[in-house]
């Protein structure tokens, strides 16, 4: 999945001489957290969130205390080294970037202008629609072997089972390099038959541990 499926196109935006009461009106007005600063050619020069704003004057956030904050322009407080990312990145690459360097927004740029915008909140919802999770189902986790094959055999056995994938995820065991962990999601409100038969061709499943039945 590329960013620009799952960006905000339609972003609020304010330019440097703009006040903070400005943007405190519009992050009410809007209810976001991030507003992007752009100049007249709509290239961007800056970012202002909410934190930034409390940081920078935390009296304008107690009634009626150095009002005087509230004519400030944008441009003294904005942050401008704003980390940015393309339309066309993968958003498993944008994740990384918001965790490593600890951001909550990160503004999506085409030929120098501003074209949209991905938050922290935009992120955690595509994981929740990747991994199925908004969807009834089950989950299981399996121990398999790190050789080519494994999910083609596990995929044959859920198929016989007339079971929908929803969504797998990998990841290698911490404990030994010679084996992975795989996370199923399955369209299967009881999974019992299903593990049992994963068992029985071999495979380790690591959740849920059911007891050994007889079917």
């Amino acid at each position: 999945m590329i960013v620009e499926e799952i960006m905000k196109s339609d972003v609020v935006t304010l330019q440097p001489t703009n006040t903070i009461a400005d943007a405190i009106q519009a992050m009410e007005t809007n209810n976001i957290r991030h507003i992007p600063i752009v100049n007249d050619e709509k290239n961007l020069v800056g970012l202002v969130t909410i934190s930034r704003l409390k940081e920078a004057t935390p009296s304008t956030f107690r009634t009626n205390d150095n009002p005087d904050d509230l004519k400030k322009p944008l441009e003294v407080i904005m942050e401008r080294n704003v980390i940015t990312g393309h339309p066309l990145d993968f958003v498993e690459e944008v994740a990384a970037i918001v965790y490593e360097h600890k951001i909550s927004a990160l503004p999506i740029i085409k030929d120098q202008k501003l074209i949209g915008i991905i938050t922290e909140t935009d992120l955690l919802r595509t994981m929740v629609e990747l991994t199925g999770a908004h969807q009834p189902g089950s989950q299981i986790e399996l121990r398999v072997p790190n050789i080519s094959g494994v999910l083609s055999k596990i995929a044959d056995i859920i198929q016989k089972r007339k079971a929908n994938i929803l969504s797998v995820l990998v990841y290698p065991d911490k404990q030994d390099e010679q084996y992975k962990i795989l996370v199923i999601r399955v369209q299967l409100m009881n999974p019992t038959g299903l593990i049992h038969e994963l068992k029985m061709a071999g495979h380790h499943v690591l959740w849920p541990n059911l007891p050994e039945i007889s079917l």
